[in-house]
C-alpha cells in the first residue's frame, strides 16, 4: 500500500537561522525523515507549500484539497502548522473524498533538540494505514476525528472536545 506524504510547513518543517536569530522555511524534512527511518512500504512525498499556518489563507487549504483528490494514493499523511490543522481538516472533510487523510505536525521543530515532529509523523504514518477512510488528526500518541479536537494552547497538547 502506497501511502504519500504531503507537506505544508508548520513548526515541523521549520529551521533555526543562526543569522538572522529566528525560524523560517528552507525545505521539507520528509525525505531525510523516511530515509532516515527505514520506512516500510513504498511511499511518496510531495512539497506542497513550507508556510505557517497562521499565514495560510481559503486559497492555501483548497490547494491542500486538490493536492488529496489527485493523490492516486488512498491513504495521505499532511504535515501542517498545528495552529490551524483542524480549519485545513473542515476543508478536506468537505471534499468528501472518501480517502485516509491524517494530519500531524508539531510544536518544536524537526532539527530542534527535543523535537515531537519525528513521533508524530512516525504515528500518524502508522494510524494512516489502520484508519478507515476520513479526516483525522494524530498528534501526541492520540487520534482524533477531525471535528472532535482542539488545540490546547495552554497545556500545549490537542484534546478531545
Amino acid at each position: 500500500m502506497t501511502l504519500r506524504l504531503i507537506a505544508t510547513g508548520g513548526t515541523f518543517d521549520k529551521r533555526y537561522d543562526a543569522i538572522a536569530g529566528n525560524l523560517d522555511f528552507d525545505r521539507t524534512h520528509l525525505a531525510e525523515i523516511v530515509a532516515r527511518v527505514r520506512m516500510a512500504g513504498p511511499v511518496s512525498i510531495q512539497p506542497l507549500m513550507q508556510i505557517d499556518s497562521l499565514d495560510m489563507t481559503d486559497s492555501h487549504r483548497q490547494r491542500v484539497t486538490e493536492a488529496c483528490r489527485a493523490a492516486p494514493e488512498a491513504r495521505i499523511v499532511i504535515v501542517h502548522g498545528t495552529d490551524t490543522m483542524v480549519e485545513t481538516a473542515s476543508v478536506i472533510a468537505a471534499a468528501a473524498l472518501g480517502k485516509t487523510v491524517v494530519l500531524t505536525g508539531a510544536m518544536v521543530p524537526y532539527d530542534v533538540r527535543g523535537s515531537d515532529a519525528l513521533f508524530n509523523l512516525g504515528f500518524a504514518i502508522g494510524v494512516c494505514r489502520l484508519l478507515d477512510p476520513g479526516i483525522w488528526i494524530a498528534m501526541q500518541g492520540a487520534v482524533f476525528p477531525w471535528d472532535q479536537v482542539r488545540k490546547n494552547r495552554e497545556a500545549g497538547r490537542f484534546e478531545a472536545i
